[in-house]
């Protein structure tokens, strides 16, 4: 394994944005949380690291030259070890209040937590998502405002506390491609910056799962 970047900014700062255009910069895959619907065994995988079994980074991660988004990007220190020339991106809303606005209405959505997609097992996602963030984000409960903005600011401060100088790049959407492809030093592409997994569009990909499969069709095909 040899990524060029690694993600460190928390779910719901823009991640799957940055996984888009990274793809678009570098011409090849970037692991995200969607990459474990298309390989469910890597759940198993994170979990286990999640309790201090990590895996083999090459096993894992191999085939991709980015990774961003949980879990991941819970694990930035040690991906950063693994891959001692990547770049490492700590992606940032421009404040806490709007990230815990975006993550609140999505991730911890009062309504419930999000539906999978078929073949998924729920309770081991689960599960290895509260491990994940437990273990190594010290957050045992999604729905708590205070507890959660604090979250946002400790892991945030950590990572500019402990990235290695010179490697770390602070970003927020609003930034766009220029300073990613200055720190890689590779051209600006000429498009607009990808903007993808919006509020809406979770809240859509939510409900499809969540309606029965017939349902589920006749919403994807209306989106």
């Amino acid at each position: 394994m040899a990524l060029r970047v690694i993600g460190a900014g928390l779910a719901r700062t823009g991640t799957t944005s940055l996984k888009l255009a990274l793809e678009q910069l570098l011409g090849e895959p970037c692991y995200h949380m969607f990459e474990l619907f298309a390989h469910p065994a890597h759940i198993a995988a994170w979990h286990h690291a999640a309790r201090g079994q990590l895996p083999d980074w090459d096993g894992l991660l191999g085939g991709y030259r980015a990774a961003v988004d949980l879990p991941a990007s819970a694990f930035w220190p040690e991906l950063a070890a693994a891959s001692p020339d990547a770049l490492i991106i700590l992606s940032m809303r421009d404040s806490a209040q709007q990230w815990w606005d975006s993550f609140s209405q999505t991730i911890a959505n009062p309504e419930g937590p999000p539906a999978l997609p078929p073949g998924i097992p729920m309770a081991q996602f689960t599960d290895m998502i509260t491990d994940v963030l437990a273990a190594r984000l010290g957050i045992t409960d999604m729905t708590g405002k205070t507890a959660m903005i604090t979250a946002y600011h400790r892991h945030n401060d950590t990572v500019r506390a402990t990235a290695p100088p010179g490697r770390l790049l602070e970003w927020r959407p609003a930034d766009g491609w220029e300073p990613i492809a200055a720190a890689l030093g590779l051209p600006v592409p000429d498009m607009p910056f990808p903007k993808a997994n919006t509020r809406p569009e979770f809240r859509a990909r939510f409900l499809a799962h969540r309606a029965a499969p017939g349902e589920a069709a006749d919403q994807a095909a209306a989106q």
